[in-house]
């Protein structure tokens, strides 16, 4: 391949653009880089060294694009649409750290509806009427134009599959890059979602405070009702130094009910680190009742008998004073 070509290619990380290309080589030697084999034309205008490609996908006819890693197809989608459309959906929620890109996913692009783009061979292009491509619309995200974290959010619901639909909006929240009101305020715009009642109802349940599938579970099935309190969620607690955080908080009773998850049963390090955090809040007279993901899903008319006896056994325990500050998260 042509010196110059070759540099120009590095320099792009394996990707280059014939516009790019050719204000410093003549068009022949862009084509004859493709024909010696060192270039693959993987869009429209945009080039990829050959070595980047995934020999293996290329044996069940996958178009080109979708043979490159992740990073590089994203970039080669965006190179293809020279501003004309923002990475969305299922790219987007990759570029936002919320989904693990899998080479060979179909790259989603959204552009207004007089862009121009058009669909091709592992790229599809959805027209949004209205859309704007800079903020708050699209934003960048590692240095592509991605569409906003809400949208981005709302529309790869329906492409997930049923089951995964759900952890990206509780990790967007978890992690603070989003809020539940500003997602219900984007759901408003939504009028035509696939399975809509069931976004609603995440909201909802994030908004209360539920921060996890175990949460979620526990609010619906096992601590509402008759006789049980109204919990205060992801309360914050500060003893001395140290802030902790309380699942389910029955402030009369000064009860904490932690629901630990699959992943801190059996070990002993996480172990220890709970037994001192118990220990530390009984200092401030908040009894920790502690429920595994086990019991609360295959036994939730037990727990919910225990509970209730517990919070009764309770009531009426002074406070010890100011030791403990709470204050919502």
């Amino acid at each position: 391949m042509n010196s110059v070509l070759r540099e120009l290619v590095e320099r792009g990380g394996g990707l280059v653009t014939r516009a790019v290309a050719e204000q410093v080589v003549p068009e022949w030697t862009l084509r004859r880089a493709c024909d010696g084999g060192h270039l693959v034309r993987v869009l429209p205008e945009v080039f990829v060294a050959a070595r980047l490609l995934n020999r293996r996908q290329g044996t069940d006819g996958a178009p080109a694009v979708s043979r490159l890693d992740p990073a590089l197809a994203h970039r080669a989608a965006c190179a293809w649409a020279e501003g004309r459309g923002a990475l969305s959906h299922l790219s987007a929620l990759a570029l936002w750290g919320l989904r693990e890109p899998v080479a060979g996913d179909l790259l989603h692009l959204s552009a207004p509806a007089g862009a121009g783009l058009r669909g091709r061979p592992g790229v599809a292009v959805h027209r949004r009427r209205g859309l704007t491509l800079g903020p708050p619309d699209v934003v960048v995200r590692r240095g592509l134009a991605v569409t906003c974290l809400e949208q981005t959010l709302l529309d790869s619901w329906p492409v997930l599959p049923p089951g995964e639909r759900r952890e990206p909006l509780i990790r967007a929240v978890n992690d603070r890059l989003t809020t539940p009101e500003r997602l219900s305020a984007a759901l408003g715009r939504v009028p035509t979602l696939e399975d809509r009642a069931a976004c609603r109802t995440l909201l909802t349940r994030l908004a209360e405070g539920c921060r996890s599938e175990l949460e979620i579970w526990g609010q619906d099935h096992v601590f509402t009702g008759a006789g049980m309190p109204a919990f205060r969620r992801q309360v914050q607690v500060r003893v001395g130094r140290r802030t902790m955080y309380l699942d389910l908080f029955a402030e009369r009773e000064r009860v904490d009910i932690e629901l630990d998850g699959a992943s801190t049963h059996g070990d002993p390090r996480q172990r220890e680190i709970d037994l001192r955090r118990d220990a530390l809040l009984a200092t401030v007279g908040i009894l920790v009742v502690r429920f595994a993901r086990r019991r609360l899903v295959h036994e939730a008319d037990d727990v919910r008998r225990e509970t209730l006896a517990i919070l009764a056994s309770r009531r009426g325990v002074p406070s010890p004073g100011p030791n403990g500050v709470l204050a919502s998260r």
